[in-house]
């Protein structure tokens, strides 16, 4: 049996758009089992992909390069017998685990003075692979190897045990349309719509008879509360009670999702639900939803897209322009109930 260690993005939203690679990695080596190593916010996430034989965690804290310790770790994995590691992020020490564990085949791309460390190094051509859901697929492949095209979308399912089971846990019901927001974005406030044009949004969607919940993490709890108080009493803010289980549940059951360029947005384009991914500093050239249902709203200027945490510009017209008229006029192209 072919076994393959995967080192997995730090990130929820890179974490899905791996997938893919791993339903590839089947296709070229039936039976095998894949194993992940990952940050241990994201084993949720691996725990619904049914291609993930077993999630191991990460336990090295984000940026530690912490030698001695990684070396014991991946003495440890030793005794697993991989044939191959396939590490995805980019650094130094995300390459040193398979390596003191002796993997034989070591796959990623040239990174940060990663050569020895990996013995199957490629260099990613960046313009005939834009994607990063293209890069990771590459890396299933050998060196001169072809992705196939078109790529399947990343997915996840939701079984209804398991949705019920989470409204039940907080008391929610369908008796209305839902209309989920995911106002936060990990990476920095320069990917974040406004707060009060999300308040706007609801508003005019609780008028059209939805009922709006509110997903993040804990810290997205005190936008989510401000929405709210902006004339929106009626909204469930959910940020910071829910796990990415419980996410993921409550994402299946909506209607439509508005969602800033995020993990959240990645999974619900994975749910294969109606979807508006709002993109500022970011790019949907680089990381945009993959679902045929799934709309990206984004205003060209040219300072965006700058991939920086806050606005080097000061003014976040990349946002601020992005008016809720505009989103708006989205929402009915796709929902005639909202004309």
């Amino acid at each position: 049996m072919y076994k393959i260690l995967i080192i997995a993005p730090s990130w929820v939203g890179d974490t899905m758009l791996m997938q893919p690679m791993l339903v590839r990695l089947q296709q070229l080596h039936p039976g095998c089992h894949i194993d992940v190593l990952a940050a241990p916010w994201i084993a949720a996430l691996l725990h619904a992909m049914p291609e993930v034989h077993k999630a191991i965690i990460n336990p090295f804290p984000h940026g530690a390069l912490l030698l001695r310790a990684r070396y014991q770790f991946g003495k440890k994995l030793r005794s697993a017998h991989y044939d191959q590691a396939i590490v995805l992020p980019n650094s130094f020490k995300s390459a040193l685990v398979p390596y003191f564990a002796r993997i034989p085949l070591r796959t990623g791309f040239i990174g940060e003075a990663r050569f020895g460390l990996l013995n199957d190094a490629r260099k990613l051509n960046k313009s005939h692979f834009p994607l990063m859901v293209k890069r990771f697929a590459q890396l299933a492949e050998d060196k001169q190897g072809n992705i196939p095209r078109p790529l399947a979308n990343p997915k996840l399912e939701v079984s209804a045990t398991q949705r019920d089971a989470t409204l039940q846990k907080f008391s929610l019901t369908l008796d209305k349309p839902v209309a989920v927001f995911c106002p936060g974005a990990e990476y920095g406030p320069a990917k974040r719509w406004p707060v009060t044009y999300f308040a706007e949004i609801a508003q005019r969607l609780q008028q059209h008879g939805y009922a709006i919940w509110l997903i993040g993490s804990a810290k997205d709890k005190e936008v989510s509360d401000k929405i709210i108080a902006l004339g929106n009493p009626q909204c469930r803010n959910l940020c910071g009670e829910t796990d990415l289980n419980d996410a993921i549940a409550l994402l299946s059951c909506a209607q439509l999702v508005i969602s800033n360029d995020s993990g959240l947005m990645h999974l619900a384009a994975a749910l294969d639900r109606p979807l508006l991914a709002l993109f500022g500093s970011s790019s949907p050239q680089f990381t945009p939803p993959l679902s045929a249902q799934a709309q990206v709203v984004k205003i060209d200027i040219a300072c965006s897209p700058c991939f920086k945490r806050e606005c080097p510009l000061g003014h976040f017209n990349c946002m601020m322009k992005l008016t809720p008229d505009l989103v708006w006029e989205k929402l009915q192209h796709t929902h005639p109930n909202l004309n």
